[in-house]
C-alpha cells in the first residue's frame, strides 16, 4: 500500500508540473491577478496581461471589453483604454503602485469609446498616447477625446528592452482598426477587428464586412507564430480566433 501510494503521490506531482509549466502545453493558462466592480486584469503569460472593463451599450447590454498591457523590464505599454475614467484610474494605479511600473504609452486601437473612453484619465497623468491616424480624425469628428500622436501605417515603441508593434492591416470593424504585436511572446492583441471563437459579428454599424477577411489573412501571414491572441471583446485564445473571424466573414466577400 505504501509503494501505492508513493507511486500516486510522484505521478500527481509529475502532472502538476507539466500542467502548470505554459510552454509544455497548447492551452493557455490564465491567472487573474487584479479584480475589482469595474476592472479585471489576467495575466496571460511571462510579461503579458489582458485588461477587461464594461460597457453599457443599447443593443448588446453591459459588454466586456478588452486591451493589453505588455511588460519589460519596469516599463510598459497599454492598448486600448479601459471604457471608464474609474476603471482607467484604477489600471493605472495597479501598474503604477503594485507593480511599480511605468507606462510608456497607450495606444486605442480604434475610435469607439471601448478602446479610448478613458482616454483622458491618460492624458491627465501625463502619459502619451498614440494613435493611426484615421483613428484621429474620426475622434475628432465624433467629439471624443483625441490621442495626441499619429502614425501612418505602422508604430514601433520601445518597451524596457523589448518592442511593441501597433500596425494597420486594413478595415474591417472599421476603417481605422489596428493591432498590436508583443514579439518577445508572440501575444497579439486584435481588439474588435478579431472575433472569440463562435462569437458573432457583432456592432457592424462602421464596418466594411468585405474587407475584414482579407485583413485578417493579411495578419496572419505577418504573423505566422502567434501563440496568444486577444479579442476586443470574450476570451483570448491561439490562431484559431483569426480563422474563425476569417470563416465568418468570408462569405461576405
Amino acid at each position: 500500500m505504501k509503494v501505492i501510494l508513493q507511486y500516486l503521490l510522484i505521478s500527481f506531482f509529475a502532472l502538476t508540473l507539466i500542467t502548470c509549466d505554459t510552454r509544455k502545453t497548447e492551452f493557455i493558462t490564465t491567472k487573474v491577478v487584479y479584480q475589482s466592480e469595474n476592472l479585471i486584469i489576467t495575466q496571460l503569460s511571462e510579461h503579458a496581461f489582458q485588461h477587461t472593463s464594461y460597457l453599457q451599450t443599447n443593443d448588446f447590454g453591459n459588454v466586456p471589453c478588452n486591451g493589453l498591457i505588455v511588460r519589460s523590464k519596469d516599463e510598459t505599454v497599454i492598448f486600448d483604454t479601459p471604457t471608464q475614467t474609474i476603471s482607467s484610474d484604477e489600471l493605472i494605479q495597479w501598474i503604477t503602485v503594485t507593480t511599480g511600473c511605468k507606462i510608456n504609452a497607450i495606444i486605442p486601437t480604434h475610435f469607439h469609446n471601448d478602446c479610448l473612453g478613458g482616454l483622458n484619465t491618460f492624458h491627465e497623468k501625463g502619459i502619451p498616447s498614440y494613435a493611426y491616424y484615421k483613428t484621429i480624425e474620426l475622434a475628432k469628428e465624433n467629439n471624443f477625446d483625441v490621442p495626441q500622436h499619429s502614425f501612418s501605417d505602422s508604430l514601433i515603441l520601445k518597451v524596457g528592452n523589448e518592442e511593441v508593434l501597433a500596425t494597420f492591416f486594413g478595415e474591417g470593424h472599421t476603417k481605422d482598426n489596428i493591432v498590436g504585436y508583443f514579439p518577445d511572446e508572440q501575444v497579439l492583441f486584435g481588439g474588435c477587428l478579431i472575433k472569440e471563437v463562435d462569437a458573432t459579428k457583432g456592432y457592424l454599424g462602421d464596418a466594411n464586412v468585405t474587407a475584414w477577411s482579407p485583413t485578417v489573412e493579411k495578419i496572419k501571414q505577418e504573423y505566422p507564430k502567434i501563440k496568444i491572441v486577444v479579442p476586443g471583446h470574450g476570451d483570448p485564445g491561439d490562431g484559431k480566433l483569426l480563422d474563425y473571424t476569417i470563416h465568418l466573414f468570408k462569405q461576405e466577400n
